[in-house]
């Protein structure tokens, strides 16, 4: 894809959804960093049912490790691999308290020190809680990008690399949301709905449906 077809679809993209943000809900960083860590292999929309009960319980660090690794599975029980996840979050909390005093640090590697914590996590993090121009790559950024030809890659670490050199920097704070979205609600993965797209003659994809 060139140059002036990668401006024009970004630009229909946020033309269309002028202030993107995620769908999970949160009040604090530290309330996005455990939703974000919750949604590995989970809805959004499930995550947020849980969270809805969990963080008016525990909105600092502090206040969850109060609650212990059982206290956090009750409220999380309904998420995959909650088990896991419930002792990552009081494992996170620990270093947060013990650490950063408390607060979610604004430093890549300190987020990627925290257990359950990979590059998505902290690039989602910094983008959405600190306004970092990153780019997280999920299964649907992976293929939006891939379909369209908008940065084509065999992982989502060339993705991520390829969107960090081709996209403009006007676009780089938001197009992590746009092609989440876009990717979630129109180029879904078993059957994208071309017809409806707002893209779809800039998109190079091949095998397109009405």
């Amino acid at each position: 894809m060139n140059k002036q077809k990668r401006i024009e679809l970004l630009s229909r993209l946020r033309a269309a959804n002028p202030e993107p943000t995620t769908e999970l809900e949160y009040s604090s960083p530290f309330e996005l960093l455990i939703a974000v860590l919750l949604s590995a292999q989970a809805t959004d929309v499930g995550v947020n049912k849980a969270t809805r009960h969990l963080f008016p319980v525990a909105r600092t660090p502090q206040a969850m490790l109060d609650l212990g690794v059982d206290g956090v599975k009750h409220y999380i029980k309904t998420i995959g691999l909650f088990n896991t996840k419930a002792e990552n979050v009081i494992k996170t909390c620990r270093i947060l308290v013990e650490q950063h005093g408390g607060e979610v640090p604004e430093n890549r590697e300190a987020l990627e020190a925290l257990p359950g914590v990979g590059r998505k996590t902290a690039n989602v993090v910094l983008n959405t809680a600190f306004r970092w121009p990153t780019i997280a790559v999920d299964t649907h950024i992976f293929r939006v990008s891939n379909r369209t030809k908008l940065a084509a890659g065999k992982n989502v670490d060339q993705v991520e690399q390829k969107l960090l050199k081709v996209v403009p920097a006007e676009f780089k704070l938001d197009v992590h949301h746009w092609l989440i979205l876009h990717g979630r609600y129109t180029c879904v993965a078993r059957k994208p709905k071309c017809g409806s797209c707002i893209i779809e003659d800039l998109c190079e994809f091949k095998e397109k449906t009405d």
